[in-house]
C-alpha cells in the first residue's frame, strides 16, 4: 500500500478554496501558503503534491543566478 502524501490535506484545501472563489488565486493565498509550509517540512521529493512548487523554486533560482 502507498504511503500517504504527507501535504494532501494542504492540496485538497486549496481545490477546495479555490472551487468555491470561481478559481480566483488571490483569494485562496493564505491556504496556498500552508501548502508552501508543509512542503518546506519533507525533504524534497517526499510528496508529489510539492513537486510543482519545486519545480517553480529552481526555475526561479535559475533565473536569480542568470540574471547577475
Amino acid at each position: 500500500m502507498p504511503q500517504k502524501d504527507p501535504c494532501q490535506k494542504q492540496a485538497c484545501e486549496i481545490q477546495q478554496c479555490l472551487q468555491a472563489n470561481n478559481y480566483m488565486e488571490s483569494k485562496c493565498q493564505a491556504v496556498i501558503q500552508e501548502l508552501r509550509k508543509c512542503c518546506a517540512r519533507y525533504p524534497k521529493g517526499s510528496s508529489l503534491v510539492c513537486s510543482g512548487f519545486e519545480k517553480e523554486e529552481e526555475e526561479n533560482l535559475t533565473l536569480k543566478s542568470g540574471s547577475k
